[in-house]
């Protein structure tokens, strides 16, 4: 029986990463956090503030993955377009959600209050719902499979929180790692014949260069914690009866 596999996408959208001046810090928090709820982080794509390369990648990623998520472009600004533009994406309109509007009211308050500025981040695609933010206020966004984020990575943090257990998911990935001072290319064959001992396991290698000497990294994954670890006991015995020095854990 095949263990059904749920899938996301991420769009990292603005200009700000494209061009170097911002690090983007996103990838691994949401990567992680979809692994603990059973969701595979398949692909990445980072998208600048162009209305038509936003709606070409939301309705790329979404129609091939169970989720997607974008980070990016909904702030007050006028150069914050990622909702109109996925509105545009998804065939509807834009309005202003009433629940949105009185969280900005209430965040604001003691804030210089609401403005048309601020009241830009209330505005989301037709149908669509929310995603609480206690950091700042303006909230996130949630609209058929594509949750809509903030960039700003502590806050993008509090709304993954926000969505903790809401979204289906299947088992989460469990990883072993173990490491070894060889050439990968020394070693390619044993691997994939390990690989192929253990049906539905990954093997991945990860080279690495130091103190003169050439290296390698093995991270096993599965979604069954005994089938890693069945895999990365064999791989380590097959590598010690080819003479080689595992470190369990990695280099």
């Amino acid at each position: 029986m095949t263990t059904r596999i749920w899938t996301a996408a991420l769009a990292v959208i603005g200009d700000e990463i494209l061009s170097g001046r911002t690090q983007d810090k996103n990838v691994a928090q949401i990567a992680a956090w979809l692994n603990v709820q059973g969701i595979r982080l398949v692909e990445v794509r980072i998208v600048p503030d162009k209305t038509e390369a936003i709606v070409e990648a939301v309705n790329a990623l979404r129609a091939r993955n169970d989720y997607l998520f974008t980070t990016g472009g909904i702030g007050p600004t006028h150069d914050d377009i990622t909702v109109d533009a996925i509105a545009e994406a998804l065939g509807v309109g834009v309005v202003h959600h009433p629940q949105a509007v009185a969280v900005l009211e209430k965040y604001y308050e003691t804030r210089g209050g609401v403005t048309d500025a601020r009241l830009r981040m209330a505005r989301v695609p037709e149908g669509a719902g929310l995603i609480e933010n206690r950091y700042s206020g303006a909230p996130g966004i949630r609209i058929a499979n594509v949750f809509i984020m903030a960039g700003v990575p502590h806050i993008t943090a509090g709304m993954l929180d926000a969505l903790t257990g809401t979204i289906e998911g299947g088992a989460p990935v469990q990883s072993r790692t173990i490491g070894c001072w060889v050439a990968e290319s020394e070693v390619a064959d044993l691997l994939g014949a390990v690989e192929r001992a253990h049906e539905g396991v990954a093997i991945g290698s990860y080279p690495f260069f130091r103190e003169g000497k050439t290296g390698a990294n093995f991270v096993v994954r599965s979604t069954d914690a005994a089938q890693a670890d069945a895999c990365i006991a064999d791989l380590t015995a097959r590598l010690e009866a080819d003479g080689r020095s595992v470190v369990a854990g990695g280099i």
